[in-house]
């Protein structure tokens, strides 16, 4: 592969795993950033992910650029981390960088813009490479605005689930990259723990099961957690759940907490305010579980349940497992 030269403007898409898998998530963004025009790269940190290659080569994936480095602890750092990143974008001349906008994301491309100073949109709905325009929610996701970027790097935050993944086939080519920065030992990452709503990022997920007030107490919530195990899916809750101590802040979904977009939103016993819905209503189907059939949520959805959460999940979850 040669470095700094070819007729087509290079686009690094950087690669996020979960468990050592590509997360399916990641594949939206890549269609986000297709274009016949453009060569692609996926930067990807560390040797063994040279085998992503054959994952990656149906979605127009031109080259697979490992980062390596000579001590594995160097990328537990994100300072380092974001450096490599921009070591990388330098030596392959990449102009235009896309990413989730993840936990590790919003932590991640901030850094790398500073250091750049370059443009940075996060959560973007849609990306148009050749006007360098995107588009992302305001107000609470009641407008959308088409934002114009300058410079002569352009970063983009890709919000999870939103584009849905297009192939394009072509062979992909693994190339190495030797990071050889000193590294930052400023910042050290002590402790990592696992957050209450599961495994999956709840901004990530592709389904979600949510609790309300209907929740009545934190220990219901228990109920949710068996059947969102059973299904691969993240626990959220509504802001009355958070208020009342049930659950923890980190697993609210709404304005004021985490905006999401799964293929499937479960809402149990929430009555549907604006600002929770705000932070929802990208869901690709919405089923509501509600004694109220008059509540908010309940004229949202796209499937109603007038009936008792705590019959109905338990029934949902033993269904699951005899059928798994």
């Amino acid at each position: 592969m040669e470095e700094k030269s070819g007729p087509m403007e290079k686009i690094a898409i950087l690669i996020e795993t979960r468990q050592g898998e590509i997360k399916p998530s990641l594949y939206g963004v890549i269609t986000a950033a297709q274009d016949a025009e453009h060569e692609l790269l996926a930067l990807a940190f560390g040797a063994d992910t040279a085998r992503f290659a054959d994952q990656l080569k149906p979605y127009g994936i031109h080259h697979l650029v490992t980062i390596t480095a000579p001590s594995a602890r160097s990328f537990s750092n994100p300072d380092n981390r974001a450096r490599a990143i921009i070591r990388a974008m330098d030596h392959f001349d990449i102009r235009t960088l896309f990413a989730l906008t993840s936990l590790a994301g919003k932590d991640l491309l901030p850094r790398i813009a500073a250091r750049l100073d370059a443009p940075l949109v996060m959560d973007c709905l849609a990306v148009n490479l050749v006007d360098s325009t995107v588009e992302k929610p305001q107000f609470s996701e009641k407008t959308i605005a088409t934002i114009r970027v300058t410079g002569h790097h352009r970063i983009f935050g890709i919000r999870p689930n939103m584009i849905e993944p297009k192939t394009m086939p072509v062979e992909t080519e693994t190339v190495v990259f030797n990071y050889q920065g000193t590294a930052d030992d400023r910042l050290e990452v002590v402790e990592t723990r696992q957050g209450k709503s599961g495994a999956i990022d709840l901004s990530e997920a592709e389904i979600i099961i949510s609790g309300g007030r209907g929740m009545k107490n934190g220990e219901n919530f228990q109920i949710l957690q068996e059947c969102a195990q059973v299904m691969g899916a993240a626990v959220g809750a509504s802001r009355v759940a958070v208020d009342n101590g049930w659950v923890p802040h980190s697993m609210q979904v709404g304005q004021t907490g985490t905006t999401v977009c799964p293929k499937l939103y479960i809402a149990c016993g929430i009555s549907g305010s604006i600002q929770h819905f705000a932070g929802m209503k990208t869901a690709g189907t919405i089923v509501c579980i509600n004694t109220d059939p008059d509540a908010a949520m309940m004229q949202q959805c796209d499937y109603g349940i007038a009936g008792d959460l705590f019959k109905i999940i338990p029934a949902l979850t033993r269904q699951l497992k005899a059928h798994r």
